[in-house]
C-alpha cells in the first residue's frame, strides 16, 4: 500500500474514508507528528494503492488482511489507530480483533438505522461521484476561489475554502478513480455489531454538521459503545480535519494516550 511515515513516538496509523486518500490527513499530520510517529496510507482501490480485489472474499476480511500486512511491513506491533468514516469503521474492527492499542473513529461508518438510512448514504456518495465526474472540466476554475471550494466540498465539510486548490483537484481525480472500490465496499456494507474488548481504549468523535453520516448516529454509537469516550466536534462536517484542526488533533492525541482521555471542553 502507498504510505508515508513522519514524526517520532508512539505509532499512530491514520485511515481515510471511502473515495478519499491519505492526503485527507495532511491538515493535522504535522501537528500530530510532533507527538507521534504518524503513518498515512491509501486503502486498496484508493489514492496510489493497487486496486481492491476480493476474489469473492468478504470485504472486511480483505481490508483486515491489508492492515495486518501493513503493520508487518512497517514493523508495527499493536499501534494506535484512528480513522474517518470507513477508516473509522476499520479502526473499530481492528480494536475488536485485538490488532491495536487504541482506536479513534471520526464519524465512523456502521451506525446507521435500517435500509432507508443506508439508502440515503448510498445516494449521497452516488451524487458525489456524479458531481465529481460532471464538474471535472470546470473544476480547476471553480476551485480558484475559496467560495468555489466551499461549495464544491459543502456536503463533506463546513470549511472547504481551507482546502488548497491543488489538493482539492487531486481529491476529485482520485475520487472518480476510486469508484470501483466504492461500489464493492458499499455492496458489502453492514452495521457495526462487534464487541470491543474493554481493555482497548476507544474514542468516538462526531461532527455536529455531518451531512453524510447524520449526527443522530453518534447517539447510536454512544449506546452501542458505552465504555468509549464520546466527543462532539462542534460545527464540523463529515471530514473534520480541515474544519477543526485543533479539535481533531486534541481528540487523536488524547485517544491514543492510554489514559487521561477526557476531552475537556469537547466531551458531550
Amino acid at each position: 500500500m502507498a504510505h508515508e511515515r513522519m514524526g517520532a513516538g508512539e505509532p499512530l496509523v491514520l485511515v481515510h474514508g471511502i473515495s478519499h486518500r491519505r492526503q485527507a490527513w495532511y491538515p493535522v499530520a504535522e501537528r500530530l507528528a510532533e507527538h507521534r510517529e504518524v503513518i498515512l496510507f491509501d486503502l486498496p482501490g484508493h489514492g496510489e494503492s493497487p486496486a481492491l480485489v476480493t476474489n469473492g472474499r468478504p470485504v472486511k476480511e480483505v481490508l483486515q488482511e491489508v492492515l495486518v500486512e501493513l503493520f508487518d511491513e512497517l514493523d508495527l506491533h499493536r499501534p494506535h489507530i484512528a480513522g474517518n468514516s470507513l477508516g473509522g469503521r476499520i479502526s473499530l474492527e481492528a480494536a475488536a480483533d485485538g490488532l491495536v492499542s487504541s482506536a479513534t473513529g471520526l464519524s465512523p461508518a456502521g451506525f446507521w438505522q435500517g435500509d432507508l438510512d443506508f439508502a440515503y448514504i448510498r445516494a449521497h456518495f452516488a451524487a458525489l461521484m456524479t458531481t465529481a465526474r460532471v464538474t471535472r472540466p470546470v473544476a480547476p476554475t471553480l476551485a480558484r476561489s475559496g467560495l468555489g471550494r466551499k461549495v464544491m466540498l459543502g456536503s463533506l465539510m463546513t470549511h472547504g475554502e481551507r482546502v488548497d486548490r491543488d489538493h482539492l483537484l487531486g481529491d476529485l481525480e482520485h475520487m472518480v478513480a476510486a469508484r470501483p472500490a466504492l461500489k464493492t465496499i458499499m455492496s458489502a456494507a453492514y452495521p457495526f455489531v462487534t464487541d470491543i474488548p474493554a481493555e482497548v481504549p476507544v474514542t468516538i468523535a462526531w461532527g455536529t454538521k455531518d451531512r453524510v453520516l447524520l449526527p443522530y448516529q453518534a447517539e447510536r454509537a454512544r449506546r452501542q459503545l458505552p465504555g468509549a469516550e464520546h466527543v462532539r466536534l462542534e460545527g464540523s462536517g463529515h471530514v473534520p480535519m480541515s474544519d477543526d484542526v485543533d479539535g481533531v488533533v486534541d481528540v487523536l492525541l488524547r485517544g491514543s494516550s492510554h489514559g487521561l482521555r477526557s476531552v475537556a471542553s469537547a466531551v458531550a
